[in-house]
């Protein structure tokens, strides 16, 4: 038998299509493979998909600009993970995902590398970071790795763009570069890293076991690098520079000091569920730095000891 004529033909003949936006194409071929077999789930799934994409690029014609179209693209993908989840079936479609994934990258990336030429754009942070997203969702890591690494230079202080730079960097295997960067990101900025948008067995096997302990959402994204030390996934470690040192001590009393105020507050308990973990983790940072330079033992146990305070589990469990 013809294998477009079977299902599973008509179905691989559909993620062809997707992956050389013919997206026509591929809804054809479901259509034709529904008629078949009107109750074949990955079917179904894979046309519920397609057609949720459809309705949302019919509106790209409203936006004159390139980086608009490809913007008004990729702000629908945290979307689409939604939609997934109301879906109430098994995502667990391999081929259908990354079909669907690389026909809406490809999409956003057209747009994009449209603007880079070889001007100013060329050093633009956020067009860099967009393309190297981008390059990473059609699975092209190491050209992704190129464009996220020029992002960095002019974002080192931005927990989004590190943590792309991270995510790239385990996926092409560069384990000990990722630990480092994963680590900066959630530092810097937890509620700027997007799980959702990261593709490594690393951080996401994390965030999986970070769930597991009851923390979703926002608190999800503040405990990842509480946890991350104690599973073995973050034990790569730098140095402090003198001046790093001085503005994390000014981030510690800060906080101690926020934590203090919203104390007890029911109103603001929330905002404490969040400053407790990032209290926490700068106070790991500080250990680690009396590690690397052997200071005085007292100075760790005194730290340790703050961290009882914040958290009694927590503490027992670096204690153990």
């Amino acid at each position: 038998m013809d294998a477009e004529k079977t299902v599973e033909g008509l179905l691989q003949k559909a993620y062809n299509c997707l992956k050389t936006q013919d997206p026509e194409g591929a809804r054809l071929a479901l259509d034709e493979a529904l008629t078949l077999d009107f109750e074949h789930v990955e079917t179904s799934y894979a046309l519920k998909c397609l057609v949720w994409w459809m309705e949302r690029l019919k509106k790209l014609p409203e936006f004159q600009d390139s980086h608009d179209k490809g913007r008004f693209i990729l702000s629908h993908w945290k979307s689409f993970y939604s939609f997934l989840d109301r879906l109430g079936e098994p995502r667990d479609f391999d081929n259908c995902l990354y079909a669907v994934k690389h026909f809406i990258f490809s999409s956003a990336l057209r747009f994009f590398e449209s603007l880079l030429g070889d001007g100013e754009n060329q050093h633009d942070p956020e067009l860099l970071l967009l393309v190297g997203r981008c390059y990473k969702g059609v699975g092209n890591f190491e050209e992704a790795l190129k464009y996220l690494e020029q992002a960095a230079r002019f974002k080192r202080e931005d927990g989004e763009t590190l943590s792309e730079l991270a995510d790239v960097n385990a996926l092409l295997e560069e384990t000990r570069a990722a630990k480092v960067l994963f680590r900066e990101a959630f530092f810097i900025d937890p509620q700027g890293v997007d799980i959702r948008n990261m593709d490594s067995e690393l951080i996401l096997r994390l965030a999986d076991l970070v769930g597991e302990a009851c923390y979703s959402g926002q608190e999800l994204l503040e405990w990842i690098p509480i946890y991350g030390p104690l599973y073995g996934f973050f034990n790569v470690k730098r140095e402090l520079k003198l001046a790093e040192l001085g503005k994390l001590k000014q981030s510690i009393f800060t906080l101690e000091n926020e934590v203090r105020s919203k104390a007890g507050s029911k109103a603001e308990e929330a905002g404490v569920n969040l400053l407790k973990p990032r209290l926490i983790n700068r106070y790991l940072w500080l250990i680690d730095h009396y590690e690397n330079v052997k200071a005085d033992p007292a100075l760790i146990e005194e730290t340790m000891l703050k961290i009882k305070l914040v958290d009694p589990a927590v503490y027992e469990r670096y204690r153990n």
